[in-house]
């Protein structure tokens, strides 16, 4: 009996110590708690956040339960829950064009979280511009997004196609410094005999396409001579999307259509992706995410072979102010932070604020980030110095080259002098979906160029008057990084 009632002692103190060690190793501890997080269907992004999930459950004993809505669903899907004040998510993710409508809603970062050297590792356009609305941290980068170009270094590398494009178009192959450069690569590699097309781009309506032609647009409409002009001038909020930069924006965009697959109106990025890692195009535009995939041996016919550049520009510029074209004395390169990177916040109806970020900072943190950024599908591109610092880190996807190019090119983009910020501004879903209704119809060819454009200019304004006309020129000149207007 006395053995038997030491044995079960033993036992329970065994089981306590057991319980005791658990719970020392969950730092802190959130055993128990089970957030919910909402996003776009995946894999982009909530594959980030699952890898984020598993290592948050690992540290804190906490559950993650991701929630997966497709893109056209996911801003009405938060904007109702937030509006609402209920607390179905702990956490959102979202584009940071829409942070202006979702402010009212969501808990400002915890301030510990506002320095330190994660803090200070993550780049400044990101930390300072997309995280910030009226001088106060409301979200968390967990994505950096700039678009870049693709292309294949065999084929450019080749001394055969390099002859002949010098012969056909007098000068060299090389990555374009121009749109027209760019337009004459594709139109020389498209060979659909060979199954071999020109360029491959988002053209179908709720699959990111507007972002694609902003990136075209951008080139020459984003005069630093009047700085924050491309989308509305800053003085008056009258839009520009209809002036004459735009239009040549438009009509590559849509001569870019023809030099692609024969399904390219209905590609979305994934289809972007696809065709580049599958060997089809010779180059490309489009998000990090586009050169990981093409790199991974896993997922591609080309690795080993992938080239990364900064977008074209252009040497001519309209200046929305005095209504003419600036030249400038060398091609000024046209790098887009389209989308501008996937946002997470934390709403302030929800029941577990201090535990959601927690999870914000492990997924953000360095070591996860970098991980997710290096795994192809994930949709994470670099948004911290470390991340395009760090060569040992890609030297697991990419040769030696290859990581050279794509770091450069993503640095570059984003730290460049005239890189064009995205529109955000409060209405922002309203004022894109008419961009892609208008897009549909050029691309289709049942509008010219200049009609489409007109109609958006149109919308636009009438977005603007009734938004409230100097309320949305405050938001977009904060936006924009331009002082209040006096």
């Amino acid at each position: 009996m006395l053995r038997r009632t030491l044995l079960m002692l033993a036992t329970s103190l065994v089981t306590v110590y057991a319980v005791g060690d658990a719970k020392a190793a969950c730092s802190p501890d959130y055993s128990g708690v089970t957030l919910t997080v909402a996003t776009q269907t995946g894999p982009y992004i909530a594959s980030a956040l699952k890898l984020g999930a598993d290592e948050w459950s690992k540290k804190t004993c906490g559950k993650v339960n991701v929630v997966e809505f497709p893109w056209s669903e996911l801003y009405p899907k938060i904007a109702t829950s937030l509006t609402s004040g209920d607390a179905t998510f702990d956490m959102v993710s979202f584009a940071p064009a829409w942070l202006p409508d979702f402010v009212p809603y969501l808990t400002e970062m915890p301030k510990d979280m506002q320095s330190g050297k994660d803090w200070d590792d993550i780049e400044p356009a990101y930390r300072e511009r997309l995280m910030v609305w009226d001088g106060k941290i409301y979200s968390q980068s967990m994505d950096g997004d700039v678009h870049t170009y693709t292309y294949r270094k065999d084929l450019f590398d080749d001394p055969k196609e390099k002859d002949a494009f010098k012969a056909k178009y007098g000068y060299d192959l090389a990555p374009p410094k121009t749109w027209k450069q760019y337009l004459d690569i594709a139109e020389f590699f498209q060979r659909p005999d060979k199954g071999l097309w020109g360029t491959a781009e988002a053209f179908r309506r709720g699959g990111q396409q507007f972002w694609f032609f902003f990136s075209h647009a951008a080139a020459y409409t984003n005069n630093p001579n009047y700085p924050g002009a491309m989308f509305f001038d800053p003085e008056t909020m009258d839009a520009q999307i209809n002036n004459p930069g735009w239009v040549k924006g438009l009509e590559e965009y849509i001569r870019a259509s023809k030099l692609g697959p024969p399904n390219a109106l209905n590609f979305s990025f994934g289809e972007v992706n696809a065709a580049v890692a599958g060997g089809q195009v010779a180059e490309s535009i489009g998000w990090g995410d586009t050169g990981v995939i093409a790199a991974d041996p896993k997922q591609s016919k080309i690795s080993g072979k992938v080239g990364s550049a900064v977008l074209p520009g252009s040497d001519e510029i309209w200046n929305a102010k005095i209504k003419k074209w600036d030249k400038f004395p060398e091609v000024l390169p046209g790098p887009f932070m389209a989308f501008g990177g996937w946002q997470i916040a934390v709403p302030k109806a929800g029941k577990n604020q201090q535990a959601a970020w927690d999870f914000v900072k492990t997924l953000t943190s360095p070591e996860v980030s970098g991980q997710a950024a290096i795994t192809g599908g994930t949709g994470v591109n670099p948004y911290r110095k470390s991340h395009t610092a760090n060569l040992e880190l890609w030297s697991k996807i990419f040769t030696p080259q290859e990581a050279k190019e794509y770091l450069g090119a993503q640095a570059d983009s984003i730290n460049g002098k005239n890189v064009a910020l995205d529109m955000r501004l409060p209405g922002y879903f309203s004022y894109t979906e008419v961009v892609e209704i208008e897009l549909g119809k050029a691309l289709a060819g049942q509008t010219t160029p200049q009609a489409a454009l007109d109609a958006m200019a149109k919308e636009w304004n009438r977005l603007t008057d009734e938004f409230g006309r100097d309320k949305q020129l405050a938001a977009y000149r904060a936006a924009m990084g331009l002082p209040p207007k006096k």
